[in-house]
């Protein structure tokens, strides 16, 4: 197990460029099982989720060629269609949860596919019914294999059909889209969701020669198609880390440019860190934060305390609450998180009380902030990291505390951040990575 230590008290300055986005590459890889044509894709982060995801795809025999670092190909011609049914492959599904995303493309291509339930983050409750309900309706049977532990889903030809979703899921649409674009005549999805990295999944698919119609509404409407093609296609960069690098600048910045940072698709993100009174300024599409010697926490009309709270897109994104609330410990005055759709995420502010921060958890989904206005800084700690997220919060109060923090389980950071210690360090920081 590898962990960081962090001198906290540094003062980070210079410019940083965000990684291309992890949960659209996630989709958009999983996407090019659908033809056995060539697909490129361009951005692609170097991340351990990723990568793995990959190293899955060449085992079932897609053939992948790494042009750059971040450029990649992918020729799906070749499956082993005997492997995709092995336990092998499903223990090896089990532990990633991005391969919950292959589930659509192989049901659609091949008329079946095997899951079991996927690892990840341990933030909560994470149910699958939703891509279960949206197969279901585009005719799609399932059996429960008691012996294996796992569902096998087969359907001999997917039919197009009216379905609205349980709930706004980003995986469950994804997966559901990827299912019907070969099902046969016109599939109507109500209440999906529509993040930015849906729409570039449909924009994906649209090149490589699907009919998706509604990309950016909650409202899309698939005509089925018989094949699908190659396409080349960018990833957007990372709006979590765009999100993530703006709360470090507020916290221990002396004035950071985050470059290319596909303002036009950040949503609220901004609005949010200036509700914590984080002043930033837009130049081109780069995010220039200056040195914030004091962030006063705003106030809604009638006076009462600032709440924020998840939502689906375009509200904003329960993987950067985590940071929020972290950079509101030195904001001046108080604000209410309410964590809406994970039942655990909030958990990580234990660690940050240990750190003398003045935080009140009300329940598992809400937490109380009252900043310390730079007066009292944090104090340095050993952590674990329980999640992405919070390992990227943990990280942002290590690097403002008093003393030399350790952080623990650092390969949960690594799943969703690229190079993170030497991209920070070459901005000011102090982190060592070391194994234990």
């Amino acid at each position: 197990m590898e962990s960081f230590t962090i001198e906290g008290g540094h003062l980070l300055k210079g410019s940083i460029t965000p990684q291309g986005a992890k949960n659209e590459a996630l989709q958009v890889i999983c996407a090019t099982l659908l033809t056995d044509e060539e697909v490129i894709i361009q951005n692609i982060p170097d991340i351990l989720d990723v990568n793995n995801l990959i190293l899955l795809l060449k085992q079932i025999g897609v053939k992948v060629n790494q042009l750059n670092r971040h450029d990649y190909s992918f020729q799906a011609s070749d499956l082993n269609l005997d492997y995709l049914q092995s336990d092998e492959f499903v223990r090896k599904c089990a532990a990633l949860r991005g391969s919950v995303l292959m589930i659509g493309p192989l049901l659609a291509r091949y008329g079946r596919a095997v899951v079991a339930e996927p690892g990840g983050d341990k933030i909560g409750r994470r149910r699958l019914d939703t891509h279960f309900l949206g197969f279901k309706y585009l005719g799609a049977k399932f059996d429960f294999n008691e012996q294996r532990n796992v569902y096998e889903i087969h359907s001999n030809k997917l039919k197009g059909c009216y379905m609205l979703l349980d709930e706004a899921s980003v995986t469950g649409t994804a997966n559901i889209i990827m299912a019907a674009v070969f099902a046969k005549g016109t599939t109507t999805i109500y209440n999906a969701a529509c993040e930015p990295y849906i729409q570039q999944l449909c924009h994906l698919l649209n090149k490589m020669g699907a009919e998706i119609s509604g990309i950016g509404s909650n409202l899309l409407t698939i005509v089925g198609v018989d094949r699908l093609h190659g396409a080349q296609h960018r990833i957007l960069p990372d709006m979590i880390e765009v999100g993530s690098f703006i709360g470090m600048a507020a916290m221990v910045g002396d004035g950071i440019r985050i470059k290319d940072v596909s303002l036009q698709n950040l949503g609220i993100i901004p609005e949010a860190f200036r509700r914590l009174g984080v002043k930033m300024k837009v130049e081109g599409d780069d995010l220039v934060i200056p040195r914030q010697t004091h962030y006063i926490i705003d106030s809604f009309i009638d006076g009462s305390i600032m709440t924020l709270a998840d939502a689906p897109w375009p509200g904003l994104t329960p993987d950067l609450l985590s940071v929020l609330l972290v950079v509101a410990t030195q904001a001046r005055g108080s604000v209410l998180f309410h964590q809406k759709m994970f039942e655990s995420r909030l958990f990580f502010v234990d660690k940050l009380i240990d750190m003398g921060a003045q935080i009140i958890l009300c329940d598992p989904h809400r937490a109380v902030v009252v900043g310390h206005d730079r007066r009292k800084r944090l104090r340095a700690g050993r952590m674990t990291s329980p999640d992405i997220r919070a390992g990227i919060a943990l990280l942002i109060a290590a690097l403002s505390a008093n003393g030399t923090s350790r952080i623990d389980n650092v390969a949960q950071i690594d799943r969703g951040y690229e190079d993170i210690e030497a991209r920070l360090n070459a901005l000011g920081a102090h982190i060592q990575r070391i194994s234990s």
